[in-house]
This record gives C-alpha cells, structure tokens and sequence, in this order.
C-alpha cells in the first residue's frame, strides 16, 4: 500500500496527516516531514493517524525521531489511531510520550 504525508500549520500547530502504512519504505518520508514541521516555533505537533493503516518497527523509530527532532516541551499529539497502531505504541512504551486523542486539537 502507498504512503502520504500532507502537512498543514496553524499557529504554533503543526498537522501531519498520515495516510496508509509506516514501515521501512515509507519511513524516510515521514522524517522528511517532521523535519519540516521543525521549522518554525512549534507547540504542539499533531499526527493525524485515522488513516493510518500500519505501523512497524521502523515508523516507530520514525515517530522516536519526532520526538527527538521537537523542542523541549512539544506536546505530540496522536489523533485516532488505530487500536492496532495503539497497541503498537503501547507494547514499546512510547504511549509515556505522547498523548491520544480522538480529535484534533484547536
């Protein structure tokens, strides 16, 4: 399955909507677009994951690379993820630094 990634700002609000399966192919993407959303004064950054299909190991590490790439004090917010993907964050212990949601914040 294909990958995207679209971006949008809004204030000191960075949306990334992703669409379809983070793994080891579609990682380097996802990185590319949060360094992108490192530009600029961030507060918050927002994974849109409703569409998100699937996530490895390697989006893993991609989502541990956002966190390491955002300011002190960024809050990640990851907004419907699946329970799958949920689970997957979970069982690594990421869930500790992020915070789920069912919407956007605004």
């Amino acid at each position: 399955m294909s990958f995207t990634t679209t971006l949008t700002r809004s204030g000191n609000t960075v949306i990334i909507t992703l669409v379809g399966e983070l793994d080891a192919t579609t990682a380097v993407a996802f990185r590319q677009e949060v360094d992108r959303a490192a530009e600029g004064d961030v507060e918050t950054l927002v994974l849109d994951m409703k569409d998100l299909t699937y996530l490895s190991s390697a989006g893993l590490r991609g989502l541990v690379f956002a966190k390491q790439k955002m300011s002190d004090g960024v809050k990640i917010v990851l907004v419907k993820a699946s329970d799958e993907v949920e689970r997957t964050i979970r069982m690594v212990g990421f869930h500790h630094s992020v915070v789920f949601s069912d919407h956007v914040p605004g």
